[in-house]
């Protein structure tokens, strides 16, 4: 219990340094059972409040509950301002093939990419203690474009209801829908630059 109360998450295999894994899996069964830790996923673990000093990020928890992922999509669109919604799960892209999974600490939906189009986050700080892996604004626009049907077309885009239209470079969202290499994507960001314009009064 010393060894973790600083942290916001725990794994298996942390603790199991030095221990026998037999042991230690026994003893965490034991302390979720009594209500002392929470099991997150497999293998990974937070301590139950009043023990834990640091509450555990949902960002941070989607980051590492799957490997390689970054938070985008709907998550990154609010965290950006992008859109008015409230987003109950926590929205991430991966390489690894699409889960959803559940935790305590609410729900992680993850949708696949190809390598090829694995970029455009930084790690950025969600706490004074935590930091994620986050989609840019403009490479979360462009994934949710990706992965809906007709996600480039201007009645979708208008939908999505876009504002604070300042948080979004529109000359990097460019650069990433040509560096795509994927038409949908330059039809999207000509639709989004319109929209923009629109907003601001014909300027882009």
């Amino acid at each position: 219990m010393k060894k973790v109360s600083d942290l916001p998450y725990f794994t298996t295999s942390f603790l199991a340094a030095g221990e026998k894994l037999v042991k230690v899996r026994l003893q965490l069964a034991r302390w979720v059972k009594d209500g002392r830790v929470i099991k997150l996923h497999k293998g990974t673990y937070t301590l139950a409040q009043p023990y834990r000093k640091i509450d555990p990020e949902p960002f941070v928890i989607a980051n590492i509950l799957k490997s390689p992922s970054y938070v985008s999509l709907q998550s990154a669109l609010s965290w950006h301002g992008l859109i008015p919604e409230f987003v109950p799960a926590t929205t991430s892209i991966t390489t690894a093939r699409p889960q959803i999974i559940d935790t305590p600490m609410g729900r992680v939906e993850y949708r696949h990419v190809k390598e090829n189009l694995f970029w455009g986050y930084n790690k950025v700080k969600v706490s004074e203690e935590q930091e994620a892996f986050l989609a840019t604004a403009g490479k979360a626009l462009l994934d949710l474009v990706y992965l809906t049907g007709d996600g480039d077309s201007r009645e979708f885009l208008d939908e999505l209801r876009l504002q604070n239209f300042e948080n979004i470079n529109m000359d990097l969202l460019e650069q990433y829908a040509k560096k795509s290499g994927r038409p949908k994507l330059n039809r999207a960001a000509s639709n989004i630059k319109s929209i923009i314009a629109e907003n601001n009064g014909g300027k882009p």
